[in-house]
């Protein structure tokens, strides 16, 4: 037994947590209770040494110092003001009447919502309830398909799990030992993009099945003009002028002054420019009474603009270098009050509501890291890590093995576990293997953030699908507008309704593996140097600035250097030049290494 024990305490170790996290024991005390059991278990076997566990006080003081985390209780706060002083209410209602004369217009508005508070809130609970609660009863009210509608909205708000500034992604990076910044970058466009494929199936709910998806009836379009019309021409006015602008900005600073410039720096102040142009337009037409613009044009660019300009704000200082996310995150808050106070809708209630909820996410956070740092204290000291290597490298398939193998781990284990769970347990035991296999951690941490998002939507315990079901009618009851009962929506529709969107994430997986660029092409790229390639050329004929007052004339230093040639080549200066370059790659590599030592 003995034998048994000491060959395989690192497999029985993790078996052990997954047991105990199946009974239900929180995370955080079964991390630190399966730790601090198999150590002394260890010890008491010889595997280790009573002075291991003098290091758990050091690790967990590397917790609470650890800046990166700083950026969490941040971006919670300012998601959770945003949310509560009504902004997500005012976009679901705008863009809805955008979007309502179009067939699916609703399933389309609640896409857009979704990935606008995901880059601004980061919180899934706050989306898939602000949209469960604003955009639901107006589906319901409209006849959307129930199954539809409860799988585009829980859907859309786990777009806050790989938008930046997600919360995984801070995680993630702190995990894999990255920079924030850079993960961000890297899944901007996956979560565009996914975002996308939504819309995608909703065009084609939309021609398959057009029941399922009407458009909004012309007595519920209350933006329109005082002659019946919509309005739209003047938006899309607006859209086309503000476009140019950015489009002329881009070709004459950034293509004629400026091109060197990093792409991600140029979509940031571009798109920073066009929108600037838009908003004070709309100010001077609405301060000025010109009426040039609609209300639906006005009333989309002054509840638009604000919250992209905060996006901007963060994650554009972020992108540019100019903050760190942890200062990013702080200007995001003071941004989330400031824009509060500019609704009115500033309140001691809402302060302590939203500074309450930050405490018990960031302590949850904090917890769950302390017991993971406990648990991978005795697991590596078992050499738990060694036994994770060898079983994932000896994979058949190398680097896709290896890829495939994690990624259908991490979409089973999301049945039973949710993204932070997974982000301190099996992260930091598969992170070095896929650095020794040459993976790039920064796509490698995106990847596996799309894989957790389907965490939220898996049933049975899809976190999302709480959320909803949370908020959703589970019986018939009365529309307060239409006056007409109405039937609820059942814990079956909204399973089933999300089982297409969690189908599109892992197809979003597999499009990451196959197509790399997805993450890292378009954005900003630096220039790497191999410092095994340097080669350092010296010209044969060259006369040393101030030779002759340091020993001698230039002609006696021309003199002495045509001997020299002479003496190795033996056939004059013209055979130099060939010489210099032949013998400089042979010790241009080891002086390289010199000079980098």
């Amino acid at each position: 037994m003995t034998a048994f024990l000491l060959a395989n305490i690192a497999p029985l170790m993790f078996a052990a947590l997954v047991v105990v996290l199946l009974i239900g024991y929180p995370v955080s005390f079964a991390l630190g209770a399966v730790g601090i059991g198999f150590g002394l278990v260890g010890i008491e076997l010889g595997l280790l040494q009573p002075t291991l566990l003098q290091a758990l006080p050091e690790r967990i003081w590397g917790v609470m110092s650890n800046d990166t985390l700083l950026a969490v209780p941040f971006f919670t706060f300012m998601g959770l003001i945003l949310e509560r002083s009504g902004m997500a209410e005012d976009l679901l209602d705008t863009i809805g009447q955008l979007f309502g004369p179009v067939r699916g217009g609703l399933a389309y508005a609640v896409i857009f919502v979704g990935a606008l508070l995901a880059a601004t809130t980061g919180v899934v609970a706050a989306s898939v309830i602000s949209m469960g609660l604003i955009s639901l009863p107006i589906m319901l009210r409209y006849g959307y398909d129930r199954r539809l509608a409860a799988g585009v909205i829980a859907a859309s708000g786990t777009l806050a799990q790989i938008i930046p500034p997600s919360l995984v992604l801070i995680i993630m990076a702190d995990q894999l030992g990255k920079s924030v910044g850079d993960m961000y970058a890297g899944a901007f466009i996956p979560g565009i993009v996914l975002a996308g494929f939504y819309a995608v199936y909703v065009v084609g709910v939309s021609i398959v099945k057009p029941d399922w998806a009407p458009a909004l009836p012309a007595e519920a379009r209350t933006l329109r003009e005082p002659d019946g019309s919509s309005g739209n021409r003047s938006l899309v006015l607006l859209t086309l002028i503000a476009t140019a602008i950015a489009v002329a900005f881009w070709m004459i600073y950034y293509g004629k002054y400026n091109p060197d410039t990093a792409t991600d720096e140029r979509i940031v102040i571009t798109t920073s420019v066009a929108i600037g142009f838009a908003f004070f337009a709309a100010v001077i037409s609405n301060l000025l009474k010109l009426g040039v613009l609609s209300k639906i044009a006005e009333r989309v660019t002054f509840v638009l603009i604000p919250p992209l300009a905060l996006i901007f704000l963060v994650l554009g200082t972020i992108f540019l270098g100019v903050a760190t996310p942890t200062e990013g995150g702080a200007m995001g808050a003071t941004g989330a009050l400031i824009m509060a106070f500019a609704r009115r809708r500033l309140t001691f209630s809402l302060l302590r509501q939203a500074m309450n909820t930050t405490a018990k996410l960031s302590t949850f956070v904090v917890f769950i890291l302390v017991g993971a740092r406990v648990f991978s204290l005795t697991f590596y000291g078992v050499n738990g890590h060694v036994w994770v290597e060898h079983l994932l490298t000896s994979l058949p398939g190398g680097q896709l093995g290896f890829l495939i193998v994690v990624n259908i781990l991490i979409f089973v284990l999301a049945f039973f576990l949710d993204f932070f769970e997974l982000s301190f347990i099996v992260i930091p035991l598969v992170g070095p293997v896929a650095d020794k296999l040459g993976i790039d951690l920064i796509w490698f941490g995106v990847l596996l953030g799309v894989n957790m998002q389907t965490s939220f939507m898996h049933p049975p315990f899809g976190f999302a699908l709480f959320y909803l079901r949370s908020v959703a009618p589970a019986k018939e009851y009365l529309d307060k507008v239409t006056a007409r009962k109405t039937a609820g929506v059942t814990t079956g529709q909204i399973y089933w309704g999300a089982v297409p969107f969690v189908l599109i994430q892992v197809v979003m997986v597999a499009l990451i593996i196959a197509f790399p660029n997805i993450v890292s092409g378009g954005l900003a790229t630096k220039e790497k140097v191999d410092i095994q390639n340097i080669r350092i050329e010296t010209p044969a004929d060259v006369s040393t600035p101030g030779a002759s007052t340091s020993g001698g004339s230039s002609v006696e230093q021309d003199e002495a250097t045509k001997a020299l040639e002479k003496e190795m080549g033996g056939g004059g200066g013209e055979k130099a030049p060939e010489k210099a370059p032949e013998a400089a790659p042979a010790t241009a590599p080891e002086k390289a290494s010199e000079e980098k030592r």
